[in-house]
């Protein structure tokens, strides 16, 4: 007798999948140029699965599965907005505490940084399509429970990192770990907002000034 799965179960096989195939990927292409990891990679890996599933599993609309559009985006793009800026307010007290001066910019030019904002949103876009609209939601609406779910959905962010972290050479001892801290807090903060707003908006703004921060501190 064939057994059923769940649905959560199936979204675990899923993710599954995908951590292989990322991970595959990092450890095998360590010289491939960060533009084509962000743009090609991780939208063929991260996104591309989700977009499968939802239309041959669940058979329903792409984007309205995954709570992308929102009836209140202002408010969607105010809380984002807000919420990240304090990530790079801290990036730029961090840089000030070690350097004694706030001249991290000087360090880009004005295209360079602009091109690398633009990374910093395809980041965001591909992994909270992933991360929330994909794995969180299907979890939250099985369980019923948002604690349990943007719990375990945040250690599963974590898990999808790893492979980034250790082929990053500029992460290493106590950095990796406040990384690994500021990741896990990020998402729960993300989970929270994405479940209470319906709306991906303000966690992929959120995301994506994250990692300018990062972006800024490096």
């Amino acid at each position: 007798m064939t057994k059923t799965i769940s649905r959560s179960q199936s979204v675990l096989n899923t993710f599954g999948v995908v951590l292989i195939i990322w991970s595959l990927y990092r450890f095998n292409f360590t010289n491939i140029p960060e533009w084509f990891d962000e743009l090609v990679a991780k939208p063929l890996v991260f996104i591309l699965p989700v977009y499968l599933y939802i239309k041959r599993v669940e058979h329903k609309p792409f984007f309205q599965q995954l709570w992308f559009s929102s009836a209140r985006i202002m408010p969607d793009i105010l809380i984002g907005l807000g919420l990240g800026l304090v990530f790079v307010s801290s990036a730029f007290l961090a840089n000030f505490i070690r350097f004694g001066e706030l001249s991290i910019l000087s360090k880009f030019s004005s295209s360079e940084f602009l091109f690398a904002m633009g990374l910093t949103f395809a980041t965001a876009f591909s992994e909270e399509i992933f991360a929330r609209g994909f794995v969180l939601k299907r979890l939250y609406e099985e369980w019923d429970n948002v604690y349990s779910a943007a719990f375990i959905s945040s250690i599963l962010f974590l898990v999808i990192h790893i492979p980034i972290l250790i082929t990053n050479l500029q992460l290493k001892g106590t950095l990796l770990l406040l990384f690994f801290a500021t990741d896990f807090i990020l998402s729960l903060v993300n989970s929270f907002i994405y479940i209470e707003r319906r709306s991906l908006v303000g966690p992929i703004l959120i995301h994506a000034l994250y990692n300018t921060a990062i972006l800024l501190y490096l």
